[in-house]
C-alpha cells in the first residue's frame, strides 16, 4: 500500500479555521496595544468633617470640585487620595475657604462633571471575544475527532 503524501482534507480545514481566528483576533490585539493606559486613581470615600479637620492641618495638596456630584476629590500632602461631599449649595463657600487657605483649587466644566456623572464601568469585551474563540475551536477539535473515528471504522468495514 503506498502511503498518501498530502495532508488529510481535515487537517486543512483545522489549520485554515486557526488562521482565520488568529487573522480576526490580531486587529483587535493591535487595537489594544495601541489604547493609552491611564492609571485609575482610587479615591478613600471620608466624611466632610474629616476633611474639614485635615484642611485646618493643613494636610491637603490640592482639590478638585465637581459642581454636579457635589463631591472634593482631595489629594493630601502624603500622597493619599480621600472622596468627600459636601452639602448642596455650599461650592462657594468650600470654594472659598479652600483658596484662603492657599491650597490649589480645580472646578470641574460641565461636560468634563457630566462625563464623571456617566461613566460606567469597563466591560471587558477580549475576555467575551477569547471564550467565544475558545468555543468555536473545542467544537472543530470535537467534530474533526469524530470524522476522524467515523473514517477509522468505515475503513475497517
Amino acid at each position: 500500500m503506498i502511503a498518501k503524501t498530502r495532508p488529510p482534507l481535515t487537517a486543512k480545514l483545522v489549520a485554515l479555521l486557526a488562521f482565520l481566528v488568529c487573522a480576526s483576533l490580531t486587529p483587535a490585539a493591535l487595537a489594544a496595544k495601541a489604547a493609552p493606559t491611564t492609571t485609575q486613581i482610587a479615591y478613600q470615600p471620608e466624611s466632610y468633617a474629616e476633611f474639614e479637620k485635615q484642611l485646618a492641618a493643613g494636610q491637603v495638596q490640592s482639590v478638585t470640585i465637581n459642581k454636579r456630584l457635589r463631591s472634593l476629590r482631595i489629594t493630601l500632602k502624603d500622597g493619599r487620595y480621600v472622596l468627600a461631599k459636601y452639602k448642596p449649595k455650599e461650592e462657594t463657600k468650600v470654594a472659598a475657604v479652600l483658596t484662603g487657605d492657599h491650597v490649589p483649587v480645580v472646578v470641574l466644566s460641565s461636560t468634563a462633571a457630566l462625563a464623571e456623572v456617566t461613566a460606567k464601568p469597563a466591560h471587558h469585551k477580549i475576555r467575551y471575544i477569547a471564550g467565544g474563540v475558545l468555543i468555536v475551536v473545542i467544537v472543530i477539535v470535537v467534530v474533526v475527532l469524530f470524522l476522524r473515528r467515523r473514517r477509522a471504522a468505515m475503513a475497517d468495514y
